[in-house]
């Protein structure tokens, strides 16, 4: 995803959400960097791609781009630690409407949405 602030944007998903800043590179003949974050290993787990372009302040995030999700162990716990750092909560915790998990959504620094999902004890979450 585009970040207008690569730092807020680190802070958030490695402070905020857990996650491990995994690489980053400068490209100053194309004037942008890439860092990759996630909970593990590019091999082994699903990581997100922060593409800054230098000197964009802005981005129109179009309606293709629903949310990212991610599994949490306790989804209230989470969000009163989020909120406590100074991230927006834009859906609170609670059911999903029509059944299923309780879910939350926070906003990133560039407001993309983020979806919390409460994992079930003892079982790994599978959607779809």
């Amino acid at each position: 995803i585009r970040v207008t602030n690569l730092d807020d944007s680190l802070k958030f998903y490695c402070d905020g959400l857990g996650m491990k800043l995994l690489r980053k590179h400068d490209f100053p003949n194309g004037e942008f960097t890439l860092a990759f974050v996630g909970y593990g290993a590019e091999r082994d787990h699903t990581v997100i791609e922060l593409t800054h372009n230098w000197g964009t302040s802005s981005y129109e995030q179009g309606t293709a781009f629903g949310h990212l999700a991610v599994g949490v162990d306790d989804i209230y716990k989470m969000c009163a630690t989020l909120k406590e750092k100074g991230v927006k909560v834009v859906r609170e915790p609670g059911p999903m409407m029509f059944g299923g998990p309780e879910i939350a959504f926070i906003e990133d620094p560039d407001g993309y949405k983020i979806e919390l999902i409460q994992h079930k004890q003892g079982e790994t979450m599978k959607l779809g």
